[in-house]
């Protein structure tokens, strides 16, 4: 018996976005990172790796917002932990378009702004993917049983 299955297109962007949707993060955090060793040793190096990081964290953004746009907005299995994580992306975008203008003045002239423009990327961030985390969570098998 041979069949075939085809994927059906929201599971092939579904497969795209979890691939894609880690690494603007991880960009995103490297540049924090490189912003607070910039500032604790005010070695140039340091701000202008962070600028490329956030401008490559920028590019590598674009897709996965644009399917998370689509899931979020156009299919009926949406929740409200799924809006908000949108909307907290959009915040990190831009915050981080902000946050690359910021990065290419100079080293001197792009702190503190810079760190708090990385700061306020990563921390809309992680709101977002806890946000997510906890809907996916079923509260139902953790009530404790009163006697």
């Amino acid at each position: 018996m041979n069949s075939t299955t085809q994927a059906s297109r929201s599971s092939i962007t579904s497969a795209i976005f979890d691939v894609l949707d880690p690494i603007p993060f991880g960009f995103f955090v490297a540049a924090l990172v490189f912003d607070i060793l910039y500032v604790e040793t005010f070695t140039i190096l340091w701000v202008k790796a962070a600028a490329w990081l956030v401008s490559i964290g920028l590019l590598f953004a674009i897709v996965p917002q644009l399917i998370n746009l689509g899931r979020t907005w156009f299919t009926r299995g949406r929740t409200k932990a799924l809006a908000i994580n949108f909307w907290l992306q959009v915040v990190a975008i831009v915050a981080a378009i902000f946050n690359a203008f910021v990065h290419s003045r100079d080293a001197y002239g792009s702190m503190p702004a810079g760190l708090w423009l990385s700061v306020v990327t990563v921390l809309a961030l992680v709101i977002g993917r806890i946000v997510l985390a906890g809907d996916r969570v079923d509260y139902r098998g953790y009530r404790h049983e009163q006697a």
